[in-house]
């Protein structure tokens, strides 16, 4: 009876250290193909950072295809990307209290609308689409669409200006900038 207990357990034990190098196999191998990317941004006495991954177009079609207009888009590859402000912060005329959201946007043609939502997701889709529980949304804003005349071949966020500054998404030929004051 002991040598049973005794091999059960070096089998189960095995099998644990298998599936977790096999994980974390898996998770190289995606994250090598949307690589992840942390911008931290100074504004006045507060801290923004956003931690996303950045997928490639990789000669793809991207919105109005590989992201179709009118659907929730997780803003990003793998994860939920995450948007972390330490005070307070207008955007779009609406108070976003500081604490740390999932970025999520619904893009148009015209105009995009971006979703700071409170609950964090462990991966950005689930078995029916984007993860995102409207539930949880604790603020909403429509921006317009700039048509940009060079293609990004990697999705990009940045921050540029300052008071009011902007939260800006780039990939192929589209930018869309937010408000934040």
């Amino acid at each position: 009876m002991n040598k049973i207990l005794k091999w059960s357990l070096i089998v189960l034990a095995s099998l644990v250290v298998l599936l977790f190098v096999a994980f974390q196999v898996l998770k190289s191998q995606t994250k090598k193909n949307s690589p992840e990317s942390t911008i931290e941004y100074k504004f006045g006495d507060n801290t923004l950072t956003v931690f996303y991954n950045r997928p490639s177009k990789k000669g793809r079609e991207i919105f109005g295809s590989l992201v179709p207009y009118g659907k929730v888009w997780r803003t990003g590859a793998n994860e939920a990307t995450t948007f972390t402000c330490t005070k307070d912060l207008n955007i779009g005329g609406k108070t976003l209290p500081a604490g740390k959201y999932t970025l999520w946007t619904i893009p148009e043609k015209e105009s995009w609308t971006v979703i700071f939502n409170t609950k964090m997701y462990p991966w950005g889709v689930g078995g029916n689409g984007a993860s995102r529980e409207e539930a949880f949304d604790a603020l909403s804003v429509q921006v317009p669409v700039e048509a940009l005349s060079q293609s990004v071949e990697m999705f990009d966020i940045t921050f540029e200006g300052t008071a009011p500054a902007q939260m800006v998404l780039s990939w192929d030929l589209t930018r869309v900038a937010v408000p934040l004051n």
